[in-house]
């Protein structure tokens, strides 16, 4: 080993060792070449019309680190892990259903906490060496955090399209560094699914198309998170999910037994974290903010968790929430919210919902909400002839 490599090595080493004091559960180190492999596929993801909306766009800026940086020669991948049970969750019983977030959004939203381990990190690597030039990214930069984090060792891409970890399985959050330094890189684990397909095989809407390909437009987690009508289809899959789905992580055989809570601001607050139904249909924004603002679900705003708290008293048919959904139907602004309402109290069924849908019919003005209205009083001819 050359001087260079051993002075390069030794600043790795320093870097690990900052981590783990700021606490970082782990780090990874990569070359900062392109990800020619990746790029194929996410042609190949798009062409499908397999992608959520939500990544960046530029594929150029997802596979190749020097547009991020023009002279990146490193990756830093980390991985903070996040609680998988928690304590004394509250039952949910007729009368008082709750709903559930998924455990990536218990606690504070993870993208502030990475942020300010990334920020500390950044600093101290820049008192190393001041000339460093480097850039962090939490889940809204232009790489791919699982490509990244597969690169440096932190874990093997699963067929659940999550980066399985041997430490913690895949209940981890991801952020990555580019920098100009040139650290020497990690190997890859080697280690992966092998022939198990339990998640594939789990998944509620088969968006899992195949072992490591998810098509984002089926993904319950991103059927969560849209503002619009879910289609009808998937309407009964979304279950008592108000935001995100753990499905395809619950059955992995590599998450058995996995649970950490190394960090006191990722532990949920067990009546945010599965609330009760009812009380989130009448919240105003203001309310809306200080019950899941610290939450990574609030990050698109009350409206999809509202509609899915609706599809959620459906699946449990609460009667017990008739009279708020016909207030819904009856009041509420936005057609998605007055549209869904009317779906819901069609799979609800009962005197009381079906008089109010009947009486809707000849109100409603959004041609949307309309059509849903019509398929409310469809689902409630067919409950009430069972």
């Amino acid at each position: 080993m050359t001087s260079e490599q051993t002075y390069w090595q030794q600043t790795k080493e320093a870097i690990i060792r900052y981590a783990g004091e700021i606490g970082i559960d782990k780090i990874g180190f990569a070359t900062a070449d392109p990800f020619l492999d990746l790029k194929e596929r996410l042609e190949v993801h798009r062409e499908s019309g397999f992608e959520s909306g939500f990544e960046e766009p530029d594929l150029e800026k997802r596979t190749d680190p020097t547009l991020t940086i023009p002279e990146a020669r490193s990756l830093i991948a980390i991985a903070l892990a996040y609680p998988s049970k928690m304590k004394n969750p509250p039952k949910s019983v007729p009368g008082a259903y709750r709903g559930i977030l998924s455990r990536s959004a218990w606690g504070t939203d993870y993208h502030h906490v990475l942020r300010e381990k990334m920020e500390k990190l950044t600093a101290f690597i820049r008192d190393l060496e001041p000339g460093a030039m480097i850039e962090s990214m939490v889940d809204t930069g232009g790489l791919s955090d699982r490509a990244v984090a597969e690169r440096a060792g932190i874990g093997w891409s699963g067929k659940n399209c999550a980066i399985i970890t041997p430490e913690f399985g895949s209940w981890v959050y991801l952020g990555e560094l580019v920098t100009s330094l040139p650290l020497p890189p990690d190997a890859p684990i080697e280690e992966g699914c092998g022939d198990c397909n339990i998640c594939v095989d789990a998944c509620p809407t088969g968006a899992l198309v195949q072992g490591g390909q998810l098509n984002s437009q089926r993904c319950v987690a991103f059927l969560t998170q849209v503002k619009d009508f879910i289609p009808d289809e998937f309407r009964s899959k979304i279950g008592n999910r108000l935001y995100g789905c753990d499905t395809c992580q619950t059955v992995c055989p590599k998450n058995k037994g996995k649970h950490f809570d190394y960090h006191p601001e990722f532990s949920p607050d067990p009546e945010v974290a599965k609330p009760l139904l009812v009380p989130i249909l009448s919240m105003g924004n203001r309310e809306f903010k200080e019950v899941f603002g610290k939450s990574s679900s609030a990050w698109r705003g009350r409206k999809p968790i509202q509609r899915n708290a609706i599809l959620a008293l459906a699946h449990f048919k609460d009667q017990s929430a008739v009279p708020d959904l016909i207030r819904l139907l009856q009041k509420d602004p936005r057609p998605v919210i007055r549209g869904t309402a009317a779906w819901a109290l069609g799979k609800i069924g009962g005197t009381q919902a079906g008089e109010a849908l009947q009486e809707a019919l000849s109100l409603e003005k959004d041609e949307e909400a309309l059509a849903e209205i019509h398929k409310g009083l469809a689902l409630w001819q067919q409950e009430a002839t069972v």
